[in-house]
């Protein structure tokens, strides 16, 4: 999270989308976003998920179902989202999202390379410590 800075997008309207799972944000300098629960569950900046520095990443599995259960609002910069999983930790801040919003395709498909290659899966929690099983709904 870099901070707030003259440069930062703020958001102008933040709308919660349960029935298609995504989070649309639009910001002040035209930008919107919509942002599937899963991928703003894989993508948390949490230390839980990124670690404490590069190469110490937690590559996430079986988060396909994941839905975002409360929203709260962190001072004037950020988001709390709270997770079906249980996952609360890490701050979506405005420059965050809008990052994150900016490069969703590529971010997604290296995602989506990186669980291939480890034989993982998005309906799977292989997650070292986490009971693993099978996914909850039709895909």
């Amino acid at each position: 999270m870099a901070g707030l800075d003259a440069s930062t997008p703020l958001p102008t309207d933040i709308v919660l989308h349960t029935q298609s799972r995504c989070l649309e944000v639009a910001f002040d300098n035209g930008a919107r976003y919509r942002l599937p629960f899963e991928f703003l569950r894989v993508f948390s900046p949490s230390a839980e998920v990124r670690g404490h520095g590069i190469g110490q990443e937690t590559l996430q599995t079986g988060k396909r179902d994941v839905i975002v259960e409360q929203v709260e609002p962190v001072g004037k910069y950020a988001l709390k989202l709270v997770f079906s999983d249980g996952h609360d930790s890490g701050l979506y801040s405005w420059d965050y999202l809008a990052e994150i919003g900016a490069h969703q395709e590529a971010l997604w498909q290296a995602y989506l390379e990186r669980l291939e290659a480890a034989g993982a899966s998005r309906d799977i929690d292989t997650t070292p410590g986490r009971p693993t099983g099978g996914c909850g709904g039709a895909h």
